[in-house]
């Protein structure tokens, strides 16, 4: 079953280890009167995980779905939670729509534009689109500015089965993961673009407190200082 961690209050980590590929995937279940989950898992991983936030609360009472980018792990199971959630509603950003979720998905998505807000009851969040960034055209960062929790997707990914959160600076366990994979067959992971630097230092200016990563340890701390370390690194691994 996957694990469940509190990683800043009502934000919790449910996170499946993959042996096969030495990687955890993880989802974000956040408390509130309006739930919200970030990342669906895949539709493969849809049981367990369902079953796994029934300890947390009544999936039926999910109001909305995040996800970064469209991508198996992202938002696979959309319309599994969709049919266990009759409520709920996709939340992406405009490209995300008008290029995959609302053909995907059994009901269309609640696009973010501009400076957008959603409000869940104790909770706000906004939607930064990052296109590229980790990849995708219509990739977006998730940012709940009460508790300044950053759902940052793909960055910050570590290999391993790590625990769930961490004070500890993770650059180096990103860098040798990311070294990692562009010596292997998956070296296109992450593109590197003009833009990269500009979106991190715009994701950095937030300020959050926590970063909850897809792939491995969650990371609370200075996310400022986090950000702006990553960028040199995906430029020397990445960039021309």
């Amino acid at each position: 079953m996957p694990s469940i961690t509190e990683i800043a209050p009502d934000v919790y980590r449910l996170s499946i280890y993959v042996p096969e590929i030495d990687l955890q995937f993880n989802q974000f279940l956040v408390k509130d009167d309006e739930p919200l989950l970030y990342h669906t898992g895949t539709r493969g991983m849809f049981p367990l995980i369902l079953e796994t936030a029934r300890q947390i609360l009544e999936p039926s009472a999910i109001r909305w779905i995040g996800f970064s980018h469209f991508e198996a792990d992202e938002c696979g199971a959309l319309n599994q939670w969709l049919q266990a959630a009759p409520s709920a509603e996709p939340v992406c950003t405009f490209v995300g729509a008008m290029v995959n979720v609302n053909d995907f998905a059994i009901r269309p998505a609640h696009v973010f534009t501009g400076n957008d807000l959603l409000a869940t009851g104790k909770y706000r969040y906004r939607l930064l689109p990052t296109p590229h960034l980790p990849h995708g055209w219509d990739a977006g960062m998730l940012f709940e500015e009460t508790q300044h929790t950053l759902f940052c997707s793909d960055l910050f990914h570590q290999v391993g089965n790590v625990e769930p959160s961490t004070e500890s600076d993770l650059i180096g366990r990103f860098r040798g993961s990311l070294a990692q994979y562009q010596a292997g067959p998956l070296s296109n992971y992450m593109p590197y673009t003009a833009n990269t630097g500009r979106f991190l230092a715009e994701l950095a200016a937030l300020n959050p407190e926590t970063l909850a990563a897809m792939h491995g340890s969650a990371f609370v701390g200075d996310g400022e200082k986090a950000l702006l370390d990553l960028g040199p690194v995906l430029k020397e691994l990445l960039g021309s």
